[in-house]
């Protein structure tokens, strides 16, 4: 039997070669840089007094204090709550912005820019500079941390939203208009119908992200386990530390489970 043959493989450019060698002397000029003004001492790093505060913190770390379980679930079901309580009011709140930063709803090209520059806006805000900001505000409160992943949180799902809108099938909308149908009633019926799963599978997503990001809160006095961490740590209290360390790995992991299986359900 003949072989078919292949044809022959077209030399490489020149130009995708000297554009791709480019590209690693300039990936590897910045790493140079990176590394060279970042100021790493080395010999610190590997002192004798490292490697002896590694010795006597990790074997702590490893051995979690049973005894501070009850105050730490206490605390752990307070960044629940932050998280929980922020990401639904973020939920709500994102839903006119994603309409509005919608180009398919909002047809005014104005208000459209002005929707998407609220949300590029709040973005712009890390969560961590936001609590700084509420907890200097109204003091060290859960509340703080609630409206710091409040508005946090109202950015991205904002932006997500807006996406999710911008790809619905508009034929239904063009249907129902062509039918009589007024705005209200194309809302409810046309469009809320097909971003609602989505919405409710990003807003839980966003859930999980709150409840690593009210751990962090607390440190800076936002509430939460958060205050333990920082307690255990002034104290030098690495055995309760590592038990803190051991209730968010759980909680974590328990919650992504149970949210990975209902986003699967509703998208």
């Amino acid at each position: 039997m003949t072989q078919l043959q292949q044809p022959p493989k077209k030399p490489a450019s020149y130009k995708k070669v000297i554009r791709n060698i480019a590209i690693l002397l300039i990936l590897a000029a910045i790493y140079f840089w990176t590394f060279s003004t970042i100021n790493i001492k080395w010999e610190r790093i590997f002192s004798e007094h490292t490697i002896d505060s590694f010795g006597r913190v990790i074997p702590q770390l490893f051995s979690p204090d049973i005894d501070a379980l009850g105050k730490i679930m206490v605390k752990m079901v307070e960044t629940l709550y932050i998280a929980y309580t922020g990401a639904l009011i973020a939920a709500i709140i994102a839903v006119p912005l994603g309409f509005l930063a919608a180009g398919n709803m909002v047809q005014n090209k104005w208000l459209n820019t002005a929707g998407k520059w609220i949300l590029d806006g709040i973005r712009a805000f890390p969560d961590l500079v936001l609590a700084i900001i509420f907890v200097a505000a109204i003091g060290p409160s859960p509340f703080a941390g609630v409206l710091a992943i409040a508005i946090g949180s109202t950015g991205m799902l904002g932006k997500l939203y807006s996406e999710v809108i911008e790809s619905i099938d508009m034929k239904i909308v063009e249907a129902m208009e062509a039918n009589g149908a007024n705005k209200i009633q194309v809302l409810f019926y046309g469009v809320m119908p097909q971003v609602i799963p989505e919405f409710m599978s990003y807003a839980i997503y966003r859930f999980e992200i709150d409840v690593r990001a009210s751990t962090i809160l607390g440190i800076i006095g936002a509430g939460g386990i958060g205050t333990l961490i920082t307690i255990a740590t002034m104290n030098r209290n690495w055995s309760e530390v590592g038990m803190i360390l051991v209730v968010i790995i759980i909680v974590v992991t328990i919650i992504d489970t149970i949210s990975t299986a209902i986003r699967r359900r509703l998208v």
